[in-house]
């Protein structure tokens, strides 16, 4: 009973984990889009004239 129900908690731990991995790298990927807004606006920016 016990090693069925530690089983079961890893399973449980397992997907959070890989659900969260996605999440995060979903997010990097929506700050490296901003970032790379922002550095294409200071660019432009670059010689005084915004």
């Amino acid at each position: 009973m016990k090693r069925m129900l530690m089983v079961a908690l890893v399973g449980v731990f397992s997907i959070g984990m890989l659900g969260g991995c996605n999440t995060v790298a979903g997010a990097g990927k929506d700050m490296q889009k901003a970032g790379e807004k922002v550095e294409d606006k200071a660019q432009d920016c670059k010689d005084g004239r915004c």
